[in-house]
């Protein structure tokens, strides 16, 4: 949460830049209905604060030879403080997993992990994440389809009511 609430003119920049990180602060100005100096400031307050944590460029997985996306659900051996830190400095230095989280339920972590192919999947799953520290149980679950991937979190309910 951040430590002040966002106001309505936040939110509607915060859409603006999320759908379109390229945008001059002229053109977000224009779109978000403020003059260029204080829609300036307002970025900086947002990124001083956390709220924005950066710049980037989607990029299409298929495109860069990344055509299989898997979620491993793994299990660890005993739950100690340690062992959870050792394998998430592990996990953080494979360039394969993508994304990493800590969940509640039948498992312990959930990687998001893409390969060039099956091939080379399942010798990374082999190879590098059955020999992670700690590792008890992994399953696989490929994905067949996306159907809606990560495009930005929801801003004021629907990213549509900001635009």
């Amino acid at each position: 949460m951040p430590q002040t609430p966002l106001e309505p003119i936040d939110l509607r920049i915060l859409a603006l830049l999320q759908d379109d990180g390229r945008l001059t602060n002229q053109a977000l100005a224009d779109a978000a209905g403020l003059s260029t100096s204080p829609c300036w400031r307002r970025v900086r307050q947002l990124e001083d604060a956390g709220v924005i944590q950066g710049y980037g460029a989607r990029l299409d997985r298929r495109q860069l030879g990344l055509g299989v996306l898997v979620f491993i659900r793994v299990k660890i051996d005993t739950h100690s403080e340690r062992e959870a830190e050792d394998f998430a400095a592990a996990v953080a230095a494979l360039d394969e997993v993508v994304a990493c989280y800590s969940i509640a339920g039948d498992a312990d972590f959930l990687l998001q992990v893409v390969a060039q192919d099956l091939d080379h999947y399942a010798e990374f799953a082999m190879s590098v994440v059955r020999r992670l520290p700690g590792i008890k149980e992994m399953q696989t679950t490929m994905v067949l389809k996306e159907l809606k991937p990560f495009r930005g979190f929801p801003v004021r309910g629907t990213r549509q009511e900001a635009r």
